[in-house]
Parts: structure tokens; sequence; C-alpha cells
């Protein structure tokens, strides 16, 4: 009989085994990201399912107080959450898991449940059985969005073929006025333009800080939170921050340039510069982020990530009572 319990301290070693073997798990599963959050600013409450003594999965997650009473998300600090499931779990499976979570929730008197999945890439074998199951017990959507996804596999030798030509003319114009890409470890050379584009362009300010977006490589380690920036006379111009999601997707986490400096198309060349290396390291997509939001699209994101052969793949946040 499946059983679910709440996870303890102890049990970070299985947690992380578990999630760094799984068909869809990711950076944002892992305790270690998790552990950025300062005490207090979520209600933690992370499962672990068993059946038969052994884990099957592992649902980050924590207690949102709303006007209708408590509901249980997973995970509202990380970009993606829902439950972790291995390469061999099935349908039956599932269905079997979520039950067993619904029921846990009915238990404690808790209203619904609310997830974002990843989108079906991370998957190591891909399947949409979890949406299915959430749906045939009632959910329905929150939100519907479109995430940006490279499918680099698509990718010849020559990257170019695979590219517009208005997003090869900004590459050559970057190039010819001597800007270039370079890996840099120190956050604080970039985060200002990121600082300062997100305040002009949409009034909000980065989702980390700078001392969280430190702590939070510290705590994940280097190889999987990596910063490109694009560099014009010993100036930061542009600059995307990488996030190790698993070893199929690289997700760009943060993508931002100067401004005053776009006629120069700084970011046209940080993208291809990216795109070149997230190949060469062997992953199968790269995710550049949203291009909607609460379903209305950004035309001009839309087509500048489309020139770089992205396409839109869904990204479903789901809910229900339970």
């Amino acid at each position: 009989m499946m059983q679910l319990r709440q996870a303890t301290e102890a049990d970070r070693g299985i947690w992380t085994d578990f999630v760094q073997r799984s068909n869809n798990g990711t950076i944002f599963h892992l305790p270690d990201f998790l552990d950025y959050h300062p005490l207090g600013r979520f209600e933690n409450h992370h499962l672990i399912a068993e059946d038969g003594g052994g884990p099957v999965s592992v649902i980050p997650g924590a207690l949102s107080r709303r006007d209708d009473g408590i509901w249980y998300r997973s995970y509202p600090g990380a970009s993606y959450g829902g439950p972790v499931i291995t390469d061999t779990t099935g349908l039956k499976s599932i269905e079997r898991l979520l039950d067993a979570l619904l029921a846990y929730c009915r238990k404690r008197g808790w209203k619904g449940v609310e997830m974002t999945p990843p989108p079906i890439v991370y998957y190591r074998r891909p399947h949409n059985y979890l949406e299915f199951a959430l749906l045939q017990r009632g959910f329905g959507y929150r939100k519907r969005e479109l995430t940006a996804v490279i499918d680099l596999s698509r990718l010849g030798e020559e990257l170019n073929l695979g590219f517009r030509s208005s997003a090869l003319r900004g590459v050559r114009k970057a190039r010819k006025s001597g800007v270039e890409v370079v890996e840099e470890q120190d956050f604080r050379l970039f985060y200002p333009v990121l600082e300062s584009n997100l305040q002009q362009r949409h009034g909000v300010r980065p989702t980390h800080s700078l001392e969280e977006l430190e702590r939070l490589r510290d705590l994940v380690g280097g190889d999987r939170i990596r910063q490109f920036v694009a560099v014009h006379d010993g100036r930061v111009m542009a600059g995307m921050v990488m996030f190790h999601c698993n070893p199929r997707v690289t997700l760009a986490f943060y993508i931002s340039h100067d401004r005053e400096h776009q006629a120069l198309r700084p970011v046209n060349l940080v993208y291809m510069e990216v795109i070149s290396w997230a190949k060469q390291m062997g992953y199968h997509y790269m995710d550049l982020g949203t291009f909607t939001l609460d379903m209305e699209v950004n035309y001009g994101l839309c087509r500048f990530k489309e020139s770089f052969s992205a396409r839109g793949i869904f990204r479903n946040t789901l809910f229900g009572t339970v």
C-alpha cells in the first residue's frame, strides 16, 4: 500500500539520490536548491511516497493559506515542482500516487493542490501520464504558458543553418563591433544590467537578490549555475545565467542586456555562444524561458527566440480541490 510521509532532515541523501536518478527531476526539486529560501519564507511540507518500503516519489511542497483554506503547493519557491517519478513508473502507479496525495491532503482538511510540473522535454522518457491523471481527477489549468525551447539535437555542426537571417545579422554586427562572450563567475558584473533592465521594462526586480544568487550557487555547486556575459571595451553589455536543470535540459533563467548599447546586438552573440556551449555540453534541449504571461504573447520576444530555432512548449500549472 502506498504511503506518504513528511520528509525529514535524515531523508536528504535519499531525496537527492532519487531526484538525480529520476525520469523528470530537476534542480528545482533538490533539497540543496530549496535551502536558499530563508527559514519562514514558506511553510514547507515536503513529502516522500513509499510503496513496500522504498521511495517511489518525492514531492517538494509548501502550504499556502488562502481565503478558502489551506492549499498544498509544489513548490511556490521554484520554477517547476510536482511529483518526481522514476523512469519505470507507469500510468497505474501515477494514479495511485495522486490518489494517495489527495487522500493525504483531505485527511488534514486542506482545500486543494496546485503544481507546475516540468515541461515534457525535461523527462528522460516523455509521457503525459501525470497531467492526464490530474485532469481525470477533476484538476484544471491555473495557467498555461509557452516556454521557448531549442531542440539542440536538431541543430547540426553548422549552427547558422538553424537560425534566421535576422539573428545572424545581429551576431555578425556584435562580432564586427568587437563584442566578446566569456564565462564569468562574478555575478556582480552582470547583476546591475539585469536589475536595471527588469526595472525599466517591467517595473520588477530579479527573482533572486545578488546575495541569494551567490548563495544558491554555493548550495548547488558552480557546475549547476553558470554565467556568460557579452563584453565590449571592458564593460558588460548583456548576459545569461544558466541553470543545469538535469542532464537533458539547461535553462536560461536570466537573460538581459544594457538597452543603451542594444545597437551593438550583444544579446544576439550571447544567444549564439551559449547555444553552442549547451550543444557541446551534451544537453538535448535549451530552455530560453517564457514569452507569454497569462496567455498573452509578447510577440517581439517570441520572434526573437524563434529566430534562434526555439519553439513554444507548454509550461502548465494545474490545480484542483481535494
